[in-house]
C-alpha cells in the first residue's frame, strides 16, 4: 500500500518538473520522453521495493500517466 501512495504523490511531481523544464526551454516534443525518464528514476528509487525491474515498470507507468494527465487537463482547459 505504501508504494501505491508514493506513486500517486509522484505523478504531480513528475508533471511539475516537466512543466518547469518546458518553461526553461525544453521542446514540447521531448516532454513525454523526459516524463518517462523521470518516472523511471523515481520509480527505481521509491517504488522498487528491492526489485529494480518492478521499479522501472512502475516508473514507466507513472511517466506515461503524468503525460496523459497533462494532456487531459490541457484538453479540458482548451489551451
Amino acid at each position: 500500500m505504501e508504494s501505491e501512495s508514493y506513486g500517486i504523490m509522484l505523478l504531480p511531481i513528475i508533471l511539475g518538473v516537466v512543466e518547469v523544464l518546458k518553461n526553461v526551454g525544453l521542446p514540447k516534443r521531448f516532454c513525454p520522453l523526459v516524463a518517462v525518464a523521470i518516472g523511471i528514476i523515481l520509480g527505481g528509487i521509491y517504488l522498487g521495493s528491492g526489485d529494480i525491474k518492478q521499479g522501472v515498470l512502475k516508473g514507466i507507468y507513472m511517466g506515461l500517466s503524468s503525460v496523459g494527465m497533462y494532456s487531459g487537463a490541457k484538453n479540458v482547459i482548451g489551451r
